[in-house]
């Protein structure tokens, strides 16, 4: 974004000094605002509404699907104009957010960026009264400059990697399966899961009842997934539920095949047979046998690697992604007045 022209401010909903975002967005000189400790959601949307009516933006833009009626709330009465997120998958963001604030925040504000245009048909074709009226769909975007190509490394036992929050919609379970079934197969490979969250224990507990902890590495959170990338020779992705999957697209951006189950917008982002497979979600067979192929054929990692970064310089750069956010914020009815300066 051109920082000349416009002025970005970040308002923090639940705040945490220890989050690793807070370092990065600072470091770009972005001003950031939060709420007392202890404020109910009412008292949040009140200081809200008074940072609005202090700061006088000319745009709202909510980054979670969970402050989509906040945003709303805190443009109304002003000329601000709100934006909503969809970052996931519209029915299950719009049920886990709860059955009130799941209403509000599917129907404002009206018009809503989905990352994904899974969750953008998902919200056209849900129909009744709570639904956005204006979906637009902005993939995400990525950092190239720091998400390099690399050659495709070449040790003894293969090294897989899987990125992702430990949580249930990951459907860690079948990447455990895979490795179970790679094992009986005799083949010399370790794969690798880097992130964190609630299930990081029973996982652990279950990749020992399946006598895979030889085969499987959990690593933790890691903010180095670049690192993590130069040193596999390819990337698996078993997911159940996903927008648009960061996961995914740094992976080919480094350069590295991809495996994944077609959850979100991976079939727009894998194309199969080229920059990788895209398997159906559940398919745990062709799942093994998909990664067999990329196990014992280094030369075709490497060939769908070059292909995927290609992919990746060709649709996920940043310039790309400010600007057709800018062009949905114009479309919601933001007047850009820097385009007549």
């Amino acid at each position: 974004m051109d920082r000349a022209r416009y002025t970005p401010t970040l308002a923090v909903w639940n705040y945490h000094e220890d989050d690793m975002h807070v370092p990065m967005i600072r470091a770009l000189g972005v001003p950031l605002h939060w709420f007392p400790t202890g404020l109910s959601r009412i008292g949040k949307l009140a200081a809200f509404r008074r940072l609005v009516r202090q700061l006088q933006p000319e745009l709202i833009h909510s980054y979670s699907f969970y402050t989509n009626f906040a945003a709303y709330c805190g443009a109304r009465g002003t000329p601000a104009v709100a934006v909503g997120s969809i970052r996931n998958d519209f029915i299950l963001d719009k049920k886990w957010t709860g059955l009130v604030l799941g209403r509000l925040s599917a129907r404002w504000p009206a018009q809503q960026i989905c990352n994904s245009s899974r969750a953008a048909e998902n919200a056209r074709q849900s129909g009744g009264f709570f639904v956005p009226r204006r979906p637009f769909v902005v993939r995400n975007g990525l950092d190239l400059k720091r998400f390099q190509s690399s050659s495709v490394m070449t040790h003894e036992a293969t090294r897989i990697l899987a990125v992702g929050y430990l949580l249930p919609a990951k459907r860690w379970d079948r990447l455990l399966l895979a490795a179970l079934k790679l094992k009986q197969r005799g083949l010399d490979c370790i794969i690798r899961i880097a992130g964190d969250g609630p299930l990081e224990a029973s996982l652990e507990q279950e990749a020992r009842n399946l006598g895979v902890t030889d085969c499987v590495r959990f690593i933790g959170h890691t903010n180095d997934i670049p690192t993590l990338l130069s040193d596999s020779a390819f990337l698996v992705h078993t997911s159940d539920n996903e927008g648009c999957p960061n996961a995914v697209m740094e992976a080919m951006a480094c350069g590295r095949a991809v495996v994944a189950m077609d959850a979100g917008d991976i079939p727009h982002l894998v194309e199969d047979g080229k920059t990788g497979f895209v398997v159906r979600r559940g398919d745990i067979e062709t799942l093994v046998e998909r990664m067999v192929t990329l196990i014992a054929d280094r030369d075709l990692c490497r060939r769908m690697g070059e292909a995927a970064r290609a992919k990746a310089e060709q649709d996920f750069g940043l310039n790309r992604l400010v600007e057709e956010t800018l062009t949905a914020y114009r479309a919601a009815g933001w007047k850009d007045t820097s385009q007549w300066d």
